[in-house]
């Protein structure tokens, strides 16, 4: 099926279902509706960061630190950011990723609700080539860097999500209890500074 004729929930300010029309459309009119951002971590606490593929309709070619995507009509938060992360690194069994908090991004895009989750994936991934084009493990250091440095074209709601993030995790407190895992040895291979890829896109997916 094409993405853009995919059912999705369309939702006001308050995140309640207002109606439903296909992606495409809800792209198109800039129409609220809902995303899950999932960060991975390996068993060393390193977070997964990828590069998302030159074919995304949002974001082509940008960089994020978030596995996720959009929530099909009728498809609960905790539900999706399973099978988002599972479909994304490529891995089957994973445990269900923990619900840290939710947000309302608005900006380029578009605006969606965002429920942020995270989840520990110790398992071997195979990130899936229609939506991953390059991806390594990065300690929580070097995240921070590339994120403060601003080599990298950073897909923007994740940006957002990843500042949020790391603010509610000052101090190790995480909403609902928890605390913010630290980094690790580092590992993987990165691409040159000023690796940016594509352009601003306009609204689509």
């Amino acid at each position: 099926m094409d993405p853009a004729d995919e059912v999705l929930d369309v939702v006001d300010r308050d995140d309640r279902v207002v109606g439903r029309a296909p992606r495409g459309e809800v792209y198109r009119r800039g129409l609220l509706h809902r995303c899950v951002f999932v960060l991975a971590r390996d068993a060393e606490g390193r977070v997964f960061v990828h590069r998302r593929t030159a074919s995304k309709l949002v974001f082509p070619s940008h960089y994020d630190m978030f596995v996720g995507g959009v929530l099909g009509a009728g498809e609960e938060y905790a539900d999706a950011a399973l099978r988002e992360a599972g479909e994304e690194l490529g891995v089957s069994g994973l445990p269900r990723p923990r619900p840290l908090f939710k947000f309302l991004y608005e900006g380029p895009g578009g605006g969606w609700w965002s429920y942020v989750h995270e989840v520990r994936c110790t398992l071997p991934v195979a990130p899936q080539a229609s939506e991953v084009e390059w991806h390594t493990w990065l300690p929580q250091e070097e995240l921070d860097r590339r994120v403060a440095g601003g080599e990298w074209a950073w897909v923007p709601d994740g940006l957002e999500a990843y500042r949020r993030l790391r603010a509610f995790g000052e101090g190790g407190a995480l909403p609902g209890g928890g605390a913010l895992p630290g980094g690790g040895a580092r590992g993987g291979t990165l691409p040159g500074d000023g690796a940016r890829g594509g352009t601003q896109p306009a609204p689509g997916s």
